[in-house]
């Protein structure tokens, strides 16, 4: 394969393969499916060629593979068990993600093991996808069911392009922060280098839910997201439809006989609680009661495909419609008119675009929906005298179809009243608003979908500018106001880069003169809070007016504050000497063994990375084994007293020692810091201030916000030496 070829290739990622398996006499056929993922990535599949991954729906017996004739792509499937299966699709995807996604979290199932099933399969998507690349390929991973897949993709292949399109909502934050594994979703989506929306309205809310919960930097204007050194781009691409293709079915669709002057409103959905469908009949008969005239002269049809009919869910809501149509129709029925025909399965395709053509409303009223193809599907087919699309505001088509009535779905009144309107609209009206429907829709159709999103996915995504003092402005402006301020950082990896050994890390010289500066203000005081030793931090940081707590906090000094030092330090001196002599049994090149008094650090930054995991769990046994906590740090683990004693204790005495119990109301506080050890400072100021944490995204953090390395810290303290005086220090 030539280079060229390779660097068009895409590798194709969905819950589903493009195909349908029957086995007649024992032979496996497989049939193109229909669709919206496919008719959509069919076209781009054909013309770059590739490979797409996905689930064949069925079973394969071990010796089977999938093969379509006269296709230039190949299917790579992914073979599930009964119990993935059902844990994996219908647990998580359909039982958790699916109803949290459209806003319907009341309809929530949350099982442990679905998702730790659902871990196992995105995991195994993800592996068949690193078996296919290719240098240069671009991987395309769609929808919900794999929203970890990128993820697992990157670790293995660090600079493989990749993509997500969603093709349901993305819900506002209120709603995402349910989800128990939001951070391991998030963290997901912002692997790609591209992800991709319905509309500006799920982008909006995709940014909320990355900025509040991860603490990530966004630029909503240009559309990124700082995601560790990494730049992730976010855009909506409304989804269209093959606009030309459903034009013409509509022209040489049949034409059935119908009653002269019988108006047809037309509801076509897949069977599923979020399409409103209850909600739709109901507003069909109060039209019915509110407007008699309509009786006898309009007929709805309703076309309800089955869905998911294993999950008890979906019999009660098919149960639930059987009901409906019945007794509306028992209700308002006569010999020679009957108000709804129900139609519970699918249709062929000419009929549909009959139905499409000949209605004079469609009824497309979702309670939650990614797009709704079905309002563009009808619109393409108004090729007669056209009709009214009443479209649910709820549905991510309304963003940009402005000229249907647009309704809330659960207002059964409000419905009612623009589907009487619709009915009565004037000729000239409804073909004003249909040609601007349909000059839209024709636009932005499939094709442009296609290449907007690729062109997206294919250019050089520009990095976001490194983090300006506008940012904290914006972070912490409101937060601090006129107070003074009470800043606490660590040292290692947040004030000074981190090194092969910490005796040669340096402090920049940029980074001494803004402390400087921050320390010289009467509304401002500075902590160092760091595992190196009080003497050891004192003499890297040289800085007269700052506080020091060394040792994790077991030691502090500083202005205005009384020594300190824990009581039961000197108790675990002697036996952190013992510990230090067994670590030395882990005799690795580049292993060495920091001792500070009553804790210690073994560090193997400089040992063979591939031995670092084992000689962190060697480490954490023989610290455990002498009765001491083991904490893992940046390359390290460390060795600490169990005397419940930590930086986020350390953070809390200096605060009340300094200002007193009520130190919250008198000064604002912010911590920075880096690494695991931190965390316990972050813990103790949920709540009561503002925290950051320094480096990569990978791991979870309790801190408010992420910084991206040393140099956002030296911007942090411009911006606190720069800021307009405020009230100085109490005490």
């Amino acid at each position: 394969m030539s280079s060229e070829s390779k660097s068009n290739r895409l590798i194709v990622l969905s819950n589903r393969l493009p195909v349908t398996l029957k086995r007649t006499r024992g032979a496996l056929k497989a049939e193109r499916s229909g669709g919206g993922l496919v008719a959509a990535m069919e076209p781009a599949m054909r013309q770059r060629g590739g490979v797409w991954i996905g689930w064949p729906g069925g079973r394969l017996r071990p010796e089977e593979s999938i093969d379509v004739e006269e296709s230039p792509y190949r299917l790579h499937p992914v073979r599930l068990s009964d119990h993935e299966t059902r844990r994996f699709y219908h647990g998580y995807s359909n039982g958790t993600l699916w109803p949290l996604f459209h806003s319907l979290p009341e309809r929530m199932v949350l099982d442990r093991r679905n998702y730790e099933v659902f871990e196992s399969v995105n995991a195994r998507f993800a592996e068949a996808a690193l078996e296919e690349m290719e240098e240069g390929d671009l991987v395309w991973v769609h929808d919900y069911q794999l929203v970890l897949c990128p993820e697992l993709v990157r670790r293995r292949r660090p600079t493989s392009r990749l993509a997500f399109f969603l093709h349901i909502p993305f819900p506002p934050y209120d709603l995402f922060r349910i989800l128990p594994s939001y951070r391991e979703v998030l963290r997901g989506l912002l692997a790609c280098d591209l992800v991709g929306f319905h509309s500006a309205g799920y982008v909006s809310n995709f940014f909320d839910c990355v900025e509040r919960l991860l603490g990530a930097r966004v630029d909503r204007e240009r559309g990124r997201v700082e995601h560790g050194d990494r730049t992730v781009r976010v855009g909506a691409f409304p989804l269209g439809i093959d606009y030309d293709e459903y034009e013409h079915r509509a022209r040489t669709a049949p034409r059935p006989r119908r009653p002269v002057g019988q108006q047809i409103v037309l509801g076509v959905d897949r069977l599923d609680y979020t399409k409103g469908i209850p909600e739709r009949l109901l507003a069909y008969e109060r039209l019915l009661e509110l407007h008699r005239p309509h009786r006898g002269a309009v007929t709805m049809i309703q076309v309800a495909v089955p869905s998911r009919e294993q999950v008890t869910e979906y019999q009660q809501l098919k149960r639930q419609i059987d009901e409906l149509v019945g007794r509306i129709n028992g209700r308002f029925g006569t010999s020679l008119w009957t108000p709804i025909h129900y139609i519970n399965r699918s249709i062929p395709g000419p009929r549909l675009s009959a139905l499409y053509r000949d209605a004079s409303v469609a009824l497309v009223t979702p309670l939650r929906d990614g797009m709704n193809l079905v309002a563009k599907e009808f619109v393409a087919s108004q090729t007669d005298q056209p009709g009214v699309l009443v479209l649910s505001r709820m549905a991510g088509a309304a963003e940009s179809m402005l000229e249907s009535l647009l309704v809330n779905p659960y207002n059964i009144d409000s419905v009612a009243d623009a589907l009487h309107r619709a009915l009565e609209m004037p000729p000239d009206q409804r073909e004003t608003r249909m040609r601007a429907l349909q000059r839209r829709e024709r636009r932005h159709d499939l094709d442009k979908w296609l290449g907007d999103f690729l062109d997206a996915a294919t250019s050089s995504n520009h990095a976001m500018a490194p983090v300006r003092e506008a940012d904290f402005d914006a972070w912490l402006g409101d937060f601090v106001g006129e107070h003074p301020l009470a800043v606490f950082l660590d040292f290692d990896g947040t004030l000074a880069p981190i090194a092969a050994h910490p005796s040669m890390v340096k402090l920049p010289a940029e980074t001494i003169e803004w402390l400087e500066r921050c320390v010289a203000r009467p509304d401002t005081q500075v902590a160092i809070v760091s595992g190196r030793s009080l003497r050891d931090i004192r003499m890297h940081a040289p800085i007269d007016g700052l506080v020091y707590a060394g040792n994790h906090g077991l030691e502090i000094e500083g202005p205005g504050l009384d020594a300190f030092r824990h009581t039961d330090t000197a108790h675990y001196r002697e036996r952190g000497e013992a510990l230090a002599e067994a670590l030395a049994s882990i005799d690795v090149p580049g292993v060495w063994t920091e001792q500070k008094g009553a804790t210690l650090t073994l560090h193997f930054r400089e040992a063979a990375r591939d031995e670092h995991d084992a000689i962190a769990q060697r480490a954490r046994e023989l610290i455990l084994a002498a009765g001491f906590q083991a904490r893992d740090a940046l390359c390290a683990v460390e060795g600490r007293p169990p005397i419940g004693w930590d930086k986020g204790h350390a953070v809390l005495h200096v605060l009340r020692e300094r200002y007193g119990p009520g130190w919250s109301e008198s000064v604002r506080a912010i911590y920075v810091g880096d690494d695991e050890t931190d965390e316990d400072a972050f813990r103790a100021l949920l709540g009561l201030g503002q925290t950051f944490r320094v480096g990569p995204p990978t791991e979870p953090t309790r801190a408010r916000r992420r910084l991206s390395g040393v140099g956002a810290v030296q911007t942090l303290l411009r911006w606190i030496a720069g800021r307009r005086p405020g009230r100085p220090l109490p005490g």
